[in-house]
């Protein structure tokens, strides 16, 4: 067996939700690594750091609300990460822990699949870590995205880091955009009855991509299909940075054929 005792972990809050522990877990023994992956709910990003050297962890995965405020307590942060604002890996180098991002790669590599990204236009749902990583993305691959958020203050961090135009949520109504991607968490398990977006403006949309992946078809998701979109689950996106996270780890390319399997059989319908 490979990479004997390599320790890695989520932290964020909630975690209970989280398919990653059983995602990670496949992916390091269909390559043949001894290896472990857990779930902590933590409630401030300070707490990480510590966490993983009380722990003895090589790395981490960091979720909402964290993957801003997890930066200060890092020893580094990657270009990409720094650019974006938002980390959601954690590498650990010796003593040191440096901080990197992979949902923009995941979000590139899944809308590769649906929509050609450069020339596009995009309705980006929310500012949080998720929607830097999206507007990083599209903006890297020629894409036009437009921000729609209910918080002013977040919203001016992002035209002032990203110079692309930011709308209250309320404006949505009236506009039209090749594709509608929501980065919010409403929606996730267990609360999925709650959609981000009210169903009469769904037929401004081409595709709906949802960040959200548990449950697999959120209401969002099942309103745009029912309105006329092209639906994506965000299973993709979810799966694509897990694997993007493992080569960091180990320098190895991660299984991801394993990994949505495993994912797409512990995740409801809806």
């Amino acid at each position: 067996m490979k990479g004997c005792g390599l320790r890695f972990a989520l932290f964020g809050d909630p975690i209970g939700h989280s398919l990653s522990p059983a995602m990670h877990r496949a992916a390091y023994a269909s390559m043949g690594f001894t290896a472990s992956y857990e779930a902590y709910r933590v409630a401030d990003a300070g707490e990480i750091i510590p966490r993983m050297r009380s722990l003895g962890l090589d790395g981490a995965s960091v979720t909402i609300p964290h993957k801003e405020g997890i930066a200060a307590h890092l020893d580094e942060v990657t270009a990409d990460a720094r650019m974006i604002g938002a980390v959601n890996t954690v590498v650990r180098q010796g003593d040191r822990f440096v901080g990197d991002n992979t949902d923009w790669l995941g979000l590139v590599q899944d809308l590769q699949e649906h929509v050609p990204i450069r020339g596009s236009t995009f309705a980006v749902l929310g500012a949080g870590g998720m929607a830097r990583a999206a507007v990083f993305a599209l903006l890297r691959q020629g894409g036009m995205p437009v921000i729609f958020n209910r918080t002013p203050e977040r919203g001016a961090a992002l035209v002032r880091d990203f110079h692309c135009p930011v709308r209250p949520l309320t404006a949505l109504t009236d506009f039209r955009a090749d594709v509608l991607i929501n980065t919010t968490p409403v929606g996730m398990h267990p609360h999925t009855e709650q959609s981000p977006v009210a169903p009469e403006s769904l037929p401004n949309f081409r595709f709906v991509i949802d960040a959200v992946y548990n449950p697999r078809e959120t209401k969002l998701l099942r309103e745009a299909a029912a309105a006329g979109c092209t639906p994506i689950s965000g299973v993709g996106l979810f799966v694509r940075q897990g694997a993007e996270q493992i080569r960091i780890w180990t320098g190895r390319e991660a299984p991801a054929a394993v990994m949505r399997q495993v994912v797409l059989a512990a995740l409801p319908e809806r």
